[in-house]
């Protein structure tokens, strides 16, 4: 099953030629799954392995993986030439994928390598430099299809618009059960349910939840807790579609919220809304980490925010649903119409146990940026 046509999969695969020719590249080699999807539609996990999708410059696919993931690449992707690696103790990828290459005339050639990749593993990269050794010249081109995929198609689009109605379906279940005595495990269970019952798709990383110090916390931790008559509960989910990401981070508080979390939500929210009005086309994404630290600064949170406050989304594999590239300072990529970023407002203050984290999905346009939830940002009180 194809979820693009075939004539968006060979225009991408035109786009990506003509800046592999820009760089002077005969092949290109990837290992991230993400270029893989976007570039053929192949849809697997099968990456944790070897693996690997050569892109010669005269535009001819070819896969090397193991036996279970040929039938995945039959019916999910347009590559029709897949070359089997065996398992075994004795098994070396690396130097089958070197005889591909020497068999496609690219010995000798300039070959561009995704090494910042989930799907090559230091020990595996070892062994891929030591097969490819005197073979061609090798160059880092980890971002070549990254920087492709960061402005969407309309298509892709509309697979994130998908996702943020996942997005905002999660939320909601979630609201409804944020009040005393709750289940964190029944919440999650609710709002994973949600997006999968709208035909959505497992996330890229856990859903995060926590609650009382744990509201605290940035990232999945297993253990399940009862919310008390007056807590905190921190959500940072997304709703995926098609492996597209759309974003949601809130703190809900149960019972009357103390004035720490007052504050820390206004702040917090004039962050937001400030990071929104700079994501303009030709401004730089560093611009808007700078509005969000404008903002906490002189609210005098330095010591409470983080030093990110957001990436890009789109179309991500496990381990995690962040897109290159990160919203950090003095980040120099320009903002263009038609790319979707993630922004959180994070503050954690560890002294009193207080969190306060909005954080929304967006996608840029020719002016202002368009925020994809229907959710309020009102402070939540359950």
């Amino acid at each position: 099953m194809l979820h693009f046509t075939r004539d968006e999969f060979a225009a991408r695969r035109r786009s990506v030629a003509l800046v592999m020719a820009a760089h002077g590249l005969d092949a290109l080699l990837m290992f991230r799954q993400e270029s893989m999807y976007w570039l053929t539609g192949y849809d697997t996990f099968g990456y944790v392995f070897f693996q690997c999708l050569v892109l010669t410059a005269e535009g001819k696919l070819i896969l090397l993986t193991r036996r279970p993931d040929r039938e995945q690449a039959r019916l999910t992707s347009t590559i029709d030439d897949v070359r089997i690696w065996v398992d075994g103790e004795g098994a070396r990828p690396a130097v089958m994928l070197r005889d591909i290459l020497d068999g496609a005339g690219l010995r000798g050639r300039r070959l561009g390598v995704e090494f910042e990749a989930y799907g090559l593993t230091g020990r595996n990269c070892m062994r891929l430099l030591g097969a490819l050794d005197g073979f061609a010249e090798l160059s880092d081109a980890s971002e070549l299809i990254s920087r492709l995929r960061l402005v969407k198609s309309p298509a892709e689009l509309e697979y994130v618009r998908r996702a943020a109605a996942l997005a905002d379906a999660a939320l909601a279940a979630a609201e409804q059960m944020a009040l005393p005595w709750a289940q964190e495990a029944d919440i999650l269970a609710a709002m994973q349910a949600a997006v999968l019952r709208g035909d959505g798709d497992y996330p890229a990383n856990p859903f995060i939840i926590g609650s009382g110090d744990h509201a605290l916390l940035v990232r999945y931790a297993s253990g399940r807790r009862r919310l008390e008559p007056r807590d905190q509960l921190m959500l940072e989910f997304a709703g995926s579609y098609r492996h597209y990401h759309a974003c949601l981070m809130r703190t809900l508080c149960v019972g009357e919220p103390t004035e720490q979390h007052r504050a820390f939500h206004a702040a917090a929210t004039a962050a937001l809304h400030a990071c929104i009005d700079a994501m303009r086309p030709g401004r730089t994404v560093g611009e808007v980490f700078a509005a969000h630290a404008r903002v906490f600064d002189e609210a005098g949170y330095r010591a409470q925010r983080l030093n990110a406050c957001g990436y890009s989304l789109g179309t991500t594999f496990q381990p995690n649903w962040m897109d290159w590239p990160m919203i950090y300072e003095g980040n120099p990529v320009v903002i263009e119409p038609g790319m979707v970023f993630f922004l959180h407002m994070i503050l954690a203050d560890p002294q009193t146990n207080t969190a306060m984290a909005p954080g929304v999905t967006v996608v840029t346009t020719a002016g202002a940026a368009e925020v994809l939830s229907r959710h309020k940002l009102d402070l939540f009180v359950g």
